[in-house]
């Protein structure tokens, strides 16, 4: 079996702790790896590395190759899939069995995504196995048996049996309380967005089923072309709901697929009041008195006192409070930063970079001060600004700087200053990694006064 993981969601639902440039998928929440991470190891359950292909979009390559190298797995470079533009799941699912289909004519493929939470444990292998049967002649998706009514899922009502699962007679959008309870009482699954497709029967259905996905692929010479000809559209909205072919395999392990801050509140451990913890950053805390039911991730010192069933979000740049009841909504504050251009609706006050990472620690309307930390053996490109100079303050490891065309080495406590204009370079040499304080002063001081000269990582 091969595998797609896909990896180019935005997580809105999560917004502040998802971020444009640091989704859902690439978040730490539950123990020292990423959720794309242990998607990957699922992968290796079911497929050789040669077999895994990940769809994700340009931004993101450098999230995924680092997460793969923590892991110390490496992928074939061309199975590393970069969508030009995002069109939601349909386009990225045609692009990537098209390339499968490409390598190997007919394979069966397991398609999933990169942002849910679930046990990999034999029951989960075994009904694994059970959709690669099927496959051959439907198209297979997973049923998560209810724990209980749920409106932020959608559902699947089971037909027919057919021994390894059953026909899908129905997929239901996503319920009111009364109806979720309805269709639990009948024996409805809940709809995991998870799928085994064998190449040919999935191509035979979307030409059918989607033919304006099929021929924005079909009549293509370049992906570039293919994904602006393609509509917008899901698997389930554009193939799934529509086949006549579709199989339910039950899936007995646990899953949450994480959609919103009520579902991390589910997944989480919990204290005897019920309340969800998480804190991060130095000194960080969480003082709860009287308060029940609430879920609270914090990289301060949090008082919560007297209030239940909260969402209490607080990044250091943004802070997020909302019943829990109400999760799903925040999708809304997301779209309105995005409406105003918003730059905390795509990055953290923490910014990842192939080099390393930025932390914005204090702005004000000339000046901007960052902490910055560079791996070892990894540079910055060779640019230059032309509305800001540069203070930069050696803290740890030892830096060596270009300034137009005059390189010197830095050690902690050492400074140099970059007059706006001229080009320069910041590099680690050594083996510890290297932080250095960086003050900005300029009349502007955005991301985009950037001229890259070189670069290390083909960023234009």
């Amino acid at each position: 079996m091969k595998v797609l993981i896909l990896a180019g969601g935005k997580g809105t639902r999560l917004w502040p702790l998802s971020r444009e440039l640091m989704p859902k998928q690439f978040i730490r929440l539950f123990d020292s790896r990423s959720l794309f991470q242990h998607a990957v190891l699922r992968a290796l359950k079911l497929s050789s590395p040669e077999e895994i292909f990940v769809v994700t979009n340009c931004e993101y390559r450098f999230r995924v190759l680092d997460d793969l190298a923590e892991l110390g797995i490496s992928l074939p470079e061309e199975n590393l899939l970069l969508e030009p533009e995002g069109k939601n799941t349909l386009p990225a699912v045609c692009w990537g069995m098209r390339e499968i289909q490409r390598r190997w004519r007919e394979a069966t493929v397991a398609v999933l995504p990169s942002d849910h939470l679930l046990h990999c444990d034999e029951s989960l292998l075994k009904s694994f196995r059970a959709a690669e049967e099927l496959a051959s002649g439907y198209l297979v998706t997973f049923g998560i048996k209810p724990s209980r009514p749920h409106t932020g899922y959608g559902y699947i009502k089971p037909g027919e049996s057919l021994g390894l699962g059953f026909r899908v007679e129905e997929f239901k959008e996503k319920p009111d309380a009364a109806r979720a309870a309805e269709y639990v009482a009948q024996g409805y699954y809940w709809n995991s967005g998870m799928f085994v497709f064998h190449t040919e029967l999935f191509f035979r259905e979307v030409e059918l089923l989607a033919p304006e996905v099929w021929q924005a692929f079909a009549s293509s010479s370049s992906v570039e072309e293919a994904y602006a000809k393609a509509p917008e559209i899901s698997v389930d909205y554009g193939l799934m709901e529509k086949s006549g072919r579709v199989a339910v395999v039950p899936l007995e392990t646990y899953w949450n697929d994480l959609g919103s801050f009520d579902a991390v509140y589910e997944a989480l451990p919990k204290g005897e009041e019920g309340n969800a913890v998480i804190v991060q950053g130095l000194g960080a805390d969480c003082l709860l008195y009287g308060a029940r039911g609430n879920l609270v991730i914090s990289e301060r010192l949090t008082a919560v006192v007297g209030v239940e069933d909260l969402i209490i979000i607080d990044t250091g740049d943004a802070l997020l409070v909302a019943p829990r009841r109400d999760a799903q909504e925040v999708k809304k504050v997301y779209a309105e930063l995005t409406r105003r251009k918003d730059e905390r609706a795509v990055v953290h006050r923490t910014a990842y970079r192939p080099w390393g990472s930025y932390t914005v620690l204090e702005e004000g309307e000339r000046y901007k001060i960052k902490r910055l930390t560079v791996l070892p053996g990894k540079k910055l490109s060779l640019q230059r600004h032309y509305h800001r100079s540069e203070h930069w303050v050696v803290v740890r490891g030892t830096a060596r700087i270009t300034v137009d065309g005059e390189e010197k080495l830095l050690r902690p406590g050492e400074s140099v200053f970059v007059p706006a204009g001229l080009s320069h370079r910041l590099e680690n040499p050594g083996k510890v990694v290297l932080e250095l304080i960086e003050t900005q002063i300029g009349e502007y001081l955005g991301e985009d006064d950037i001229e890259r000269l070189e670069d290390d990582f083909g960023r234009s």
